[in-house]
C-alpha cells in the first residue's frame, strides 16, 4: 500500500501489535470499510502495510477458508499487483486485517487532485492495470473495486514514464464475501465505479473490472468523474446512458474507452486486449512532434542518398574534382531566392556534408573525355607533319650528300681500229 501519510490523526491502533507479529506504526489512509496503516513485521524486520477493517466487515474469521484464500492470493505475482502477505482475525481487537506489500509512493486519487494526467501516463496506466487484471482474471479472481484509491504509483526508473502503477486490494472480494457483510446496503465497490450489472444486482465478472478501469482512465484523462453526483445518482446514471468520451482524445482513445464502458458486458474487451491496445495508443503532441522530426530526418537522408557524385581527372592535374548533381526530388528554393538552382544545389551539398559521400555505382555512364587535350594533340600532330614536309628533304640531304661526278673515261687513241671507233662512239653516247 501507499506510504504517503495523511495528516496526524488520533488512532487507537497505533502501537498495537496484530496477531502478535505486526506492529502498527502510524495511519496512512482511511476509507469507508477499512483503515490502512504503516506497520512492521517484527518476525522478518520489514515494513508492511496493514489494512484493518471496520467492525461491520465480518467474513474472514473462518480459519480454514482464510488459509485457502490467502494461499491463492499470495501465489499471484505480478509487477503491477500489490502482494498480499497475510490475512487474519485479531482476537484482542476483534478486527479482521490484511498484511500487504508497502509501496513507496502515493495513490492515483491523490495525483488527480492536481488535475488530469497526460496521454502518455494514462496509456501507461492502461497497460499496467490491464495486464494486472488479466493475471488475476486468469486465476478466477474478480477485483470488483477498481478505483483511483486502489491504484498505487511508485516512482519509475525509466525517463520515458513518471511512475509505475500497482493495483491493490485485488483479493478482498474473496476474503470478505459481500453477502456476509452485515451493514444494510453496503457492497464491495465504490458507487462512482460500479458497473451496470453490479448496480442491477447481477453477478460481477471480469467484464466488471474492465468497465471500472474504463471509468478510471476516463477520469484520469479529464480530471473529473464520469458520473458525478451523489452515490445513488452516480450508480443509477450508468443504467440509462454511457459516459461521455471527448472526441479530442483521438480515435484510438475514443474507441477503446467506449468499448470498455459499454453497458453490455459481452461487448467489452478483455483486460489483455486493453493492455495490448494501450501500447498502440497515440500519446499526443509529443509523439506527433517526434514523428514529424523523424519524417524530416528521413527526407534529408533520402535527398543525400539521391545526390550523385562523379570524381574525374583534375583539370590542373593536381587534385580530383567532385561534382554534385541535385536529383529531380531535391528541395526547391523559394521565390525570394536570387538563384533557385544554386539554392537547390546548396541544400543537396548540405545534406551531403551530413551523410558520407555515395560511391558511384558500377553501372554509371563513363565519364566524358576532355576536348581540350584532344584538340591540343591534333594541333601538335599537324604542326609536326608540316615541319616534316618542309625540313625533311634538307635534313635527308644533309645526312646523305650527293655523290661526286664520275671521272671521265680516258680518251681512246686515234689509231684504234673499227672496234675502237665503235667504242668511242658508245662512250660519247653515254657521256652527258
Amino acid at each position: 500500500m501507499t506510504t504517503t501519510p495523511e495528516p496526524a490523526t488520533v488512532d487507537s491502533f497505533t502501537g498495537v501489535v496484530f496477531g502478535g507479529r505486526y506492529r502498527i506504526d502510524g495511519l496512512i489512509g482511511r476509507g469507508g470499510m477499512a483503515s490502512v496503516y504503516r506497520g512492521t513485521d517484527t518476525a522478518l524486520g520489514r515494513s508492511v502495510a496493514v489494512k484493518v477493517f471496520a467492525e461491520a466487515a465480518e467474513g474472514i474469521d473462518d480459519a480454514a477458508r482464510r488459509r485457502s484464500e490467502v494461499a491463492l492470493l499470495a501465489s499471484v505475482e505480478h509487477r503491477a499487483l500489490v502482494r498480499l502477505y497475510d490475512a487474519a482475525h485479531d482476537d484482542p481487537t476483534g478486527r479482521e486485517y490484511l498484511v500487504m506489500e508497502l509501496v513507496d509512493g502515493h495513490d492515483l486519487r491523490e495525483t488527480l487532485r492536481s488535475g488530469p494526467v497526460g496521454a502518455a501516463d494514462a496509456a501507461g496506466l492502461a497497460a499496467d492495470l490491464g495486464e494486472a487484471l488479466h493475471v488475476i482474471h486468469a486465476r478466477g479472481i474478480v477485483h470488483r473495486d477498481v478505483k483511483p484509491a486502489n491504484v498505487l504509483l511508485e516512482p519509475a526508473h525509466l525517463p520515458t514514464r513518471s511512475w509505475n502503477a500497482k493495483l491493490a486490494d485485488f483479493g478482498i472480494a474473496r476474503l470478505i464475501d459481500d453477502a456476509r457483510i452485515t451493514r444494510t446496503g453496503l457492497l464491495i465497490g465504490t458507487p462512482g465505479f460500479l458497473s451496470p450489472e453490479q448496480v442491477s444486482g447481477e453477478a460481477a465478472g471480469s467484464a466488471t473490472d474492465v468497465y471500472a478501469l474504463g471509468l478510471l482512465l476516463l477520469e484520469a484523462r479529464t480530471g473529473r468523474p464520469a458520473f458525478p453526483g451523489s452515490a445513488g445518482e452516480a450508480a443509477s446514471a450508468r443504467l440509462v446512458r454511457d459516459p461521455d468520451v471527448p472526441d479530442a482524445f483521438g480515435r484510438g482513445w475514443v474507441d477503446l474507452l467506449r468499448a470498455m464502458t459499454a453497458r453490455d458486458p459481452g461487448a467489452r474487451p478483455t483486460a489483455l486486449e486493453v493492455a495490448v491496445a494501450a501500447a498502440a495508443l497515440d500519446h499526443g503532441s509529443s509523439a506527433s512532434a517526434s514523428a514529424s522530426a523523424g519524417a524530416e530526418s528521413a527526407s534529408t537522408a533520402a535527398v543525400a542518398d539521391a545526390a550523385t557524385v562523379a570524381v574525374g581527372a583534375p583539370d590542373d592535374g593536381t587534385a580530383p574534382t567532385r561534382r554534385l548533381t541535385a536529383p529531380a526530388s531535391a528541395p526547391v528554393a523559394s521565390a525570394a531566392d536570387d538563384d533557385p538552382v544554386a539554392t537547390a544545389q546548396t541544400r543537396v551539398m548540405t545534406a551531403r556534408d551530413v551523410a558520407p559521400p555515395v560511391q558511384p555505382p558500377p553501372s554509371r555512364r563513363p565519364r566524358k573525355r576532355r576536348r581540350a587535350p584532344v584538340v591540343a594533340t591534333l594541333v601538335i600532330v599537324a604542326a609536326v607533319a608540316i615541319a616534316g614536309a618542309l625540313f625533311l628533304p634538307g635534313l635527308i640531304a644533309a645526312q646523305n650528300p650527293e655523290p661526286a661526278a664520275p671521272e671521265p673515261l680516258p680518251t681512246l687513241p686515234a689509231e684504234l681500229n673499227e672496234l675502237g671507233e665503235h667504242l668511242r662512239q658508245l662512250d660519247e653516247a653515254v657521256t652527258p
